[in-house]
């Protein structure tokens, strides 16, 4: 089983990936993550990205999650193809070469879940701080979102303690293990 958390930078998707971690490994199931691979890219990120930086985060994300894949029985990914092409796409326009597999991929998730702005993203070394660049990014992703036709769990914005049991619940997945009987 394959989740992706998707949504635009500082949205709280990589605290939420260790959490639903957290929940799934208590089910006992074996879960591993495709961390956020922007952060490991050489080249240029944020707003001063380049097409091959985002090519090379794209296909990273892709390798990752098929390296992963035959050896856990749920994998947790910081981010799917189609938040990774929205940065692409923010920063050198649509790539007719790209979409096929892009569209094709997605349909490799079991579920899908956007996660949604609460507030302006904080700086970590890392992650770009315009609030501009952030929602941009967030409505190419809702914009692709609906071209693509893709069914997702939207989580609502407000009280995040609420987010893991409504993923777990979308994968039909109790939210506590089952008690087990001593004797």
């Amino acid at each position: 089983m394959k989740i992706a958390f998707m949504g635009t930078h500082g949205v709280g998707k990589t605290t939420l990936c260790f959490e639903l971690a957290a929940a799934l490994k208590r089910l006992d199931l074996s879960v591993d993550l495709v961390k956020e691979v922007a952060r490991r890219c050489p080249l240029p990120i944020n707003q001063d990205t380049t097409q091959d930086a985002q090519q090379w985060i794209l296909h990273s994300q892709i390798a990752e999650e098929i390296q992963l894949d035959r050896d856990f029985d749920v994998i947790i990914c910081d981010r799917a193809v189609l938040d990774n092409y929205a940065y692409l796409v923010k920063a050198a326009g649509r790539q007719a070469s790209l979409e096929p597999l892009i569209r094709d991929w997605m349909e490799s998730y079991h579920l899908l879940v956007k996660v949604p702005v609460m507030a302006p993203p904080s700086f970590d070394g890392t992650r770009d701080v315009s609030v501009n660049f952030q929602l941009a990014i967030d409505q190419l992703i809702d914009d692709l979102f609906t071209e693509y036709g893709l069914p997702c769990l939207r989580l609502p914005v407000g009280d995040r303690t609420s987010w893991v049991p409504s993923v777990l619940e979308a994968l039909s997945l109790p939210r506590k293990a089952p008690q087990l009987d001593l004797f």
